[in-house]
């Protein structure tokens, strides 16, 4: 199974620098409206994903990187391009994609950050994963030990982002069309009740279903509720959330023990052993308990 992105290397359709990106990538979904459900045939295609890079962008002292020494050597993080056009694409009615792909460590901290943007890639329903290898099974099989109470303030400053640009962001196009027709952007009105619906589902059932209000969106889409409506909602939503967040029985943040673990079992499976990469925590202490032996020895006999 090849990843989008890849098929549009081959295609010559695209050139994507570093040139590994499009080759490693573990985990490759559709999000936008599509993963909400409440797309239309012009609704551009926006993938999200994830790639492994080279074992030594991931660590640099295999290379001989000494931090704060040596100079830095090549980093990734990401990779994000958009307005790709495959005019072959739907049965040569084409499709334009908007990409962005992570590396997996920045892609587990965005998702440990309960970055709404990149926390959804990983609940999208399952009609919309375009590519994932067995790394990224294992990744959303095990996307709930990624929630925590820390997804409130993430998601209220998204919503309060939204908020603000619908009252002072110039509209242009199809959006100022929405301005004229119904006072307000109905995209920015659309998010802003989504991003609240999501986190209340995150902190009263940990879990994440991101169609199950998309009758309610497609209407605020469509126009039939009032800037007030959506002002109103915002206000009640925002006492109760706070009410979920005080009684929420996730944890207060992320389990980066855990986490740290999985992503590690991730690139165990890509890379190979990484037994001479990494020193275990507990083999780092028994050496370190050894050298003061040694050297308390040593003082003794001085």
């Amino acid at each position: 199974m090849t990843s989008v992105l890849n098929k549009l290397v081959k295609k010559n359709i695209v050139s994507v620098t570093p040139s590994f990106v499009a080759e490693s990538i573990q985990y490759e979904v559709v999000m936008g409206s599509v993963a909400y459900g409440v797309s239309n045939d012009s609704s551009d295609t926006d993938v999200y994903g994830f790639c492994i890079p080279p074992k030594d962008y991931v660590f640099p002292h295999l290379r001989g990187e000494v931090a704060g020494f040596t100079p830095p050597g090549p980093r990734f993080d990401q990779y994000q391009q958009h307005h790709i056009k495959d005019v072959s694409a739907a049965g040569g009615k084409g499709k334009e994609y908007d990409f962005s792909i992570y590396s997996i460590v920045k892609y587990f901290r965005l998702c440990a950050e309960n970055n709404p943007n990149i926390i959804d890639s990983l609940f999208v329903p399952r009609r919309c994963i375009l590519h994932s290898t067995r790394i990224g099974d294992l990744v959303r099989d095990n996307r709930h030990i990624f929630l925590h109470k820390g997804a409130w303030p993430k998601f209220k400053g998204y919503a309060y982002g939204q908020m603000r640009k619908m009252h002072t962001k110039e509209a242009h196009g199809k959006r100022k069309q929405s301005v004229e027709a119904y006072g307000y952007d109905v995209k920015f009105a659309y998010h802003i009740v989504r991003l609240l619906n999501e986190v209340e589902q995150i902190l009263v059932e940990g879990d994440l279903d991101l169609e199950r209000n998309r009758e309610q969106l497609k209407s605020i889409r469509r126009g039939r509720w009032t800037l007030q409506q959506i002002e109103d909602y915002f206000g009640q939503k925002e006492n109760e959330l706070e009410q979920y967040y005080l009684k929420s029985d996730l944890p207060d943040k992320p389990d980066m023990q855990k986490l740290q673990a999985l992503l590690l079992e991730c690139l165990e499976t890509y890379y190979g052993s990484l037994d001479k990469v990494i020193v275990p925590a507990d083999e780092l202490s028994n050496a370190l308990r050894n050298i003061d032996e040694i050297v308390n020895k040593v003082r003794g006999k001085l």
